[in-house]
């Protein structure tokens, strides 16, 4: 299936990570002028490296209290035949319990209420790359899509999912070698035997209780018991999930750029 064909069950839209407002906001020149700077230097990065998908990272929010720089990450693929590259990545509708799948231009990723301009392209060994086209050229990743959103979701549990959950099991989708992956069960199966390791962020029980009564899109009650009432949240964070990538492409290259 070609590119346009994916239009019938993608969302063309723009979006954050984490549930941002739909607020009408007019960006100002400024802002608008720094995204398009850095989709430009992305794209042209991406150019230059010859690859055919990559995984692409922002920094949508400021998450240095949980020891963390990137927030979100999605497919950056070339659309063939035409050779534009587009963003494929799972968002937030409004800050409410739901999320899409969406495909869009570099510049609408960067536009996404942008903490600091710095952003972390990863690209997996030739092999890989090729099997990820493939899955993004389907169907196939609707079936990975949750679309009960819940920003703080457990790893390893299909109750909810956050948007670094989606591409980690599109990811595993396309990685895995030795079985068909059909499903997120079977996703999550094979990510816990290919030995990838969540990232824990701690959240105390004031935390937790004022997330759960004020916001739509965050949720504890797939965490295990024991690890949630530690305060011991075990998520897909754009670190882990680029760690795991790392170990399991030896021949993956970096690219980072960064504005700031």
């Amino acid at each position: 299936m070609k590119t346009s064909h994916l239009l019938a069950i993608l969302l063309i839209s723009t979006g954050a990570w984490a549930g941002q407002s739909c607020k009408e906001v007019v960006p100002p020149p400024e802002t608008v002028k720094k995204a398009l700077t850095l989709a430009n230097q992305s794209r042209d990065a991406l150019e230059k490296s010859g690859a055919e998908v990559a995984l692409i990272a922002r920094v949508g929010q400021d998450l240095s209290k949980y020891h963390l720089r990137y927030s979100h990450f999605g497919f950056a693929w070339r659309d063939h035949p035409q050779g534009r590259w587009m963003i494929v990545h799972e968002l937030n509708q409004c800050s409410t319990a739901s999320s899409g799948i969406f495909l869009e231009g570099i510049g609408n990723f960067f536009l996404d209420d942008i903490f600091a301009y710095d952003t972390l392209i990863l690209i997996p060994g030739a092999a890989t790359q090729k099997r990820l086209a493939a899955v993004l050229a389907t169907d196939k990743i609707a079936r990975f899509h949750g679309d009960r959103y819940n920003m703080l979701a457990y790893a390893f549990s299909t109750r909810y999912q956050n948007s670094n959950q989606w591409a980690l099991e599109v990811f595993a989708a396309a990685a895995s070698r030795e079985t068909d992956i059909q499903s997120r069960e079977q996703a999550q199966a094979w990510l816990k035997y290919a030995g990838y390791q969540p990232d824990t962020i701690e959240v105390d029980a004031m935390t937790r209780l004022g997330a759960r009564l004020f916001r739509a899109n965050v949720a504890f009650d797939d965490h295990p018991v024991n690890r949630r009432m530690a305060g011991h949240i075990d998520m897909v964070t754009v670190d882990s999930a680029f760690r795991f990538v790392r170990q399991r492409e030896p021949e993956h290259r970096e690219i980072h750029l960064s504005l700031n």
